[in-house]
């Protein structure tokens, strides 16, 4: 379990990842990306989470350069995640959407790269190109997102590679307790996207209870949660107070009780697409 904003996670290639980060999902190209991914640096997260889909990779590259010279620190020291879309899942496709994220980032390589969705047939060639990124040191490590367990064994049957990372919706409201037990048993990381459940968790009653007893917000207490259950976690936000906010729930430990109680909200309810289901 991480300690602090910059505590790492140790995957299973050896690559250490930041438990906690940004994500920037629906945040447009503009100031307020550039402010948000610069005030996180800023304020000490290490690890920051965007995807080719998002439309958003050159505002967050920006925002990784100007927070890395207020910071005064080098680019080894924050982690960068991207993802690669469906339309360009295939071999040479995967390939060039990397080399296209490098280029709107603007930099010179990634740590992290992801399959954003399994689409059937095409995930296995695509994942073939992130094997090669990866043994030509192109990128320093590989994964998947919004993989099931079913998606996972049919991976893995081919894969020389092991993916490092499964990154889910998750929240209160959608445990993936089993595939985090799968994820566990096959060395992979889970991370959760979506963690604060796109607000919606922010007046339940359970929550607000608990969050009164430590003197805490809700959004602190689901964040706390993912970090006690070791899963990854990457919450959104464009506001500063609220991003550092989020990121000030390493001085309060949930009880064992209140843990069972908010795994106990669970309803495997998505807010996001169901990855079993989903025509993009």
């Amino acid at each position: 379990m991480i300690k602090n904003l910059q505590d790492t996670v140790t995957l299973h290639n050896g690559v250490k990842m930041p438990g906690f980060g940004l994500g920037v999902f629906k945040v447009e190209e503009g100031p307020e990306l550039v402010n948000a991914v610069k005030a996180a640096i800023k304020h000490g997260y290490r690890s920051i989470d965007t995807a080719a889909i998002y439309g958003n990779e050159e505002g967050v590259g920006q925002g990784i350069r100007e927070g890395l010279q207020e910071a005064g620190i080098s680019r080894e020291e924050v982690f960068v995640t991207s993802k690669v879309w469906n339309a360009d899942l295939g071999y040479e496709s995967t390939i060039a959407a990397y080399e296209t994220s490098l280029k709107k980032l603007g930099l010179e390589y990634l740590d992290l790269y992801l399959i954003h969705w399994p689409v059937e047939g095409k995930y296995k060639e695509a994942w073939r190109a992130l094997e090669t990124l990866y043994k030509e040191g192109r990128v320093k490590a590989i994964g998947v997102s919004n993989f099931q367990i079913h998606h996972l064994e049919n991976l893995l049957k081919d894969a020389e590679i092991k993916p490092v990372i499964n990154q889910v919706e998750c929240h209160p409201r959608l445990t993936q307790k089993e595939l985090q037990a799968f994820c566990e048993k096959q060395g992979i990381q889970l991370e959760a996207w979506s963690p604060l459940m796109q607000g919606e968790l922010l007046n339940n009653e359970v929550l607000t209870a608990i969050a009164a007893k430590y003197k805490k917000s809700v959004a602190q207490v689901i964040l706390r949660w993912d970090v006690q259950n070791g899963i990854i976690t990457i919450p959104k936000s464009t506001k500063e107070h609220r991003i550092v906010e989020n990121a000030a729930i390493f001085d309060f430990e949930l009880t064992a009780e209140d843990m069972k109680l908010i795994d106990g909200l669970n309803e495997n309810h998505r807010v996001g697409p169901d990855p079993d289901n989903f025509d993009f």
